[in-house]
């Protein structure tokens, strides 16, 4: 098989596209066989290694964590050649520890969406991917050891909680989840993990905690004023902490990340509708190509 070409990819806020060093900027729009993505992608290179941005929510946070298309965004990464993706996202902590302004490099997630479709492969294909560590080892210990190298307090690990939205927490489900020994909480990267691992690109989530959402007595209840506050002060180390992981993700993955599909696909090739054939076949012809 061929050295592939690395390019990462960045899902954020709008702005980490806004960072010293990237060149030949420029915007792409893709249509993609599951609808829209969130926004055009900005391509650009950092470093000497290529680089991918996309809005999350879309320029001007338009779309609500339940309403992202999750598929079209991942997607569209694959079209454009991404085999990395740091996801970074602003999220609640569920522990003492974890103050408003840290950071953590998750490694392991609970589900609690109800509405999200979050796999690729439905109507007449299936596939069983591994998922028991969703997070690519590999590009969380780049980021984390980047993290600390220019001063980033960044925690090694830890479970992200992915609530539906788009409202907050009760005060009694944040108390139930604080009982699971989770880390953080989120509206967003669950279905990008899961979709990223489908599409065979490496994934690992950077998560800014702004809160205490609301079980901590001691402090007040989580508001969005004050989560852009936070954000706010942390875009500088979201910043630098893209800046300096990228150039560093320029070689040849080693990590099972790029192979998730090869024994995952369950349908008879024969009998996998022409119609699926076509919609993902930017997954499946490395393997079933005749």
């Amino acid at each position: 098989m061929a050295e592939e070409e690395s390019i990462v990819g960045v899902i954020g806020g709008s702005g980490l596209y806004e960072i010293e060093g990237l060149e030949d900027i420029r915007r792409e729009a893709i249509s993609t066989p599951f609808g829209e993505p969130s926004d055009a992608y900005v391509t650009g290179v950092l470093g000497g290694v290529r680089m991918v941005f996309l809005p999350r929510h879309g320029v001007g946070h338009r779309i609500s964590p339940s309403e992202i298309n999750y598929r079209a965004n991942i997607w569209g990464l694959k079209r454009l050649g991404v085999t990395r993706i740091v996801s970074v996202s602003a999220v609640g902590s569920m522990r003492e520890e974890l103050a408003p302004g840290q950071f953590v490099a998750v490694d392991q997630f609970v589900d609690r969406t109800r509405h999200r479709p979050d796999t690729f492969f439905s109507d007449g294909v299936v596939a069983h991917v591994l998922f028991a560590d969703p997070v690519c080892k590999d590009l969380q210990e780049t980021l984390v050891g980047v993290g600390r190298e220019n001063g980033v307090a960044i925690q090694d690990g830890g479970t992200y909680l992915n609530m539906e939205g788009p409202q907050f927490s009760t005060r009694a489900e944040s108390r139930t989840y604080r009982t699971w020994n989770v880390d953080v909480i989120g509206m967003t990267n669950m279905q990008e993990a899961r979709l990223a691992r489908e599409a065979e690109i490496c994934y690992a989530t950077v998560a800014m905690v702004t809160d205490y959402d609301c079980w901590h007595e001691a402090e007040e209840d989580v508001t969005v004023e004050a989560i852009l506050a936070t954000m706010r002060a942390n875009i500088g180390h979201a910043r630098t902490l893209i800046a300096h992981s990228v150039p560093r993700l320029g070689g040849e993955r080693t990590c099972a990340c790029k192979e998730a599909l090869r024994y995952a696909i369950m349908t008879e090739p024969a009998r996998i509708p022409p119609a699926a054939r076509d919609r993902l076949g930017l997954f499946l012809d490395k393997y079933l190509a005749t």
